[in-house]
């Protein structure tokens, strides 16, 4: 068995199949695009931990000033069950660990859907009450929930296709990218900065878009039409 024959079966045939499908049958292109797919996830890992941080942090501070610091725990506040589900479990798991489940704890513990899911309609009430201070554009205006949330959907699931080692350069990465430091801008300027400074996606993504042999009725930007 060559070395080449030997990372294809490391990698199973069944994953490695994506690949080759997309480099057209070409095993050696096919290695190629496996490899850009790891190298292009790695650089968009900064830029998804400083919008996951500071969303969790913006919000956490809005709603701690109006709400107390265990806004979380408020009668009725938590409009989505999943949300729900999620904030008991994190408790559990803190106390698990022998620790008493603090706010800055449970805070910490929620995932990027318990994040996301705070400016989804659910929550359009609370927005125009004190959530809409989370977030302000350039020019000092405000911004809406739907101009978060519209974004926010698909990066999530970018998020968790590279955290399950799945494939990503069907996907539009370039605008996803430029998504992800506009909301963070929105957010927190700074964080912004630090992105554009320290992020790799611009040297590791071709400039051109990235060619792949695609069924008809695969949708261009990989996620539903």
């Amino acid at each position: 068995m060559t070395s080449s024959e030997a990372f294809e079966a490391a990698l199973s045939p069944e994953r490695f199949a994506r690949y080759l499908a997309w480099a057209g049958g070409d095993r050696e292109h096919a290695r190629h695009l496996y490899t850009l797919n790891t190298q292009i996830s790695e650089a968009l890992y900064t830029p998804l931990q400083m919008l996951e941080v500071v969303l969790r942090n913006r919000i956490d501070t809005v709603m701690s000033a109006s709400q107390g610091e265990r806004w979380f725990d408020r009668e009725g506040l938590l409009a989505i069950e999943h949300q729900r589900q999620q904030l008991a479990k994190a408790a559990e798991d803190i106390r698990k660990d022998g620790r008493p489940p603090t706010a800055g704890r449970i805070v910490a513990a929620l995932s990027f859907s318990f994040w996301t899911a705070m400016v989804s309609p659910a929550y359009e009430g609370l927005w125009q009450v004190s959530l809409h201070r989370i977030a302000r554009r350039d020019d000092g205006k405000g911004v809406r929930r739907q101009d978060l949330s519209g974004p926010l959907t698909p990066i999530r699931t970018l998020r968790n296709r590279i955290a399950h080692h799945e494939p990503i350069l069907q996907w539009n990465l370039p605008a996803h990218y430029a998504n992800m430091l506009r909301v963070t801008a929105w957010l927190s300027a700074a964080a912004a900065q630090w992105c554009r400074t320290y992020s790799r996606f611009e040297q590791v993504h071709p400039v051109q878009r990235i060619a792949l042999v695609l069924p008809p009725e695969s949708p261009i930007d990989g996620t539903p039409a």
